[in-house]
């Protein structure tokens, strides 16, 4: 029996991480480490669930639900899954948390021994992140946060009618200005959303066309 549970935590830990591996090959916050150790430990909770309590029900008037120990895995998962979606001014990352949710279950599947569910579920998982990124391609959107600086207040505006030109959707604007002693400094904040299958950067569209114009940071 013990070997039975090494085998089920060894292929949801193998299951876990080939989810993981399309994550970090995309660069994402939750790589194979964390997608392996989260199916690792639902596979563990769920073989605890089901069998770490075997002495305690022999007991006379002692009756328990197996399956809530397990159960608290699906709201607890939630806490990795917030980490990897907080970011400043927008939301990203929601695939890898929603990714993460659907690993937890992957280990709890193979946790119970339902190994070719598990299987199944880790196809499926790969098949969500990846295949239907690919046929909706033309039609999803992607958010870029860009932050750049200038003197030239007038460059400001030309940059949004270029972005409006371009198809770019301005989701959000902040401005501030830095006050030098020769001359004003303002910084800028724009959330951008581009069609998935654009072939135009922002970073290279204010590099080539606003000399004047320099690029703090791009996410």
């Amino acid at each position: 029996m013990m070997w039975d549970f090494i085998l089920r935590l060894f292929v949801a830990g193998i299951l876990g991480a080939v989810v993981g591996l399309d994550r970090e090959y995309r660069a994402k916050e939750a790589g194979y480490r964390t997608h392996f150790l989260v199916s690792l430990g639902s596979a563990l909770i769920m073989v605890v669930s089901q069998y770490g309590f075997q002495d305690v029900i022999l007991e006379n008037s002692v009756s328990l639900d197996p399956s809530r120990v397990a159960a608290q895995v699906v709201s607890g998962i939630g806490f990795i899954g917030a980490g990897t979606i907080i970011q400043k001014q927008f939301v990203r990352g929601l695939p890898t948390a929603a990714g993460i949710w659907a690993t937890a279950g992957i280990g709890l599947a193979v946790g119970s021994g339902m190994y070719g569910l598990g299987i199944a579920a880790t196809l499926l998982t790969l098949a969500g992140l990846e295949l239907l990124s690919v046929i909706f391609k033309s039609i999803g959107m992607r958010s870029s946060l860009v932050v750049f600086s200038t003197s030239d207040k007038e460059a400001i505006n030309r940059i949004a009618r270029v972005i409006y030109e371009k198809g770019f959707l301005l989701v959000s604007y902040d401005m501030k200005r830095l006050g030098h002693q020769e001359k004003d400094e303002y910084v800028v904040s724009i959330v951008l959303k581009a069609r998935k299958n654009t072939e135009e950067s922002p970073l290279l569209l204010l590099m080539e066309q606003f000399p004047e114009v320099t690029v703090e940071r791009i996410e």
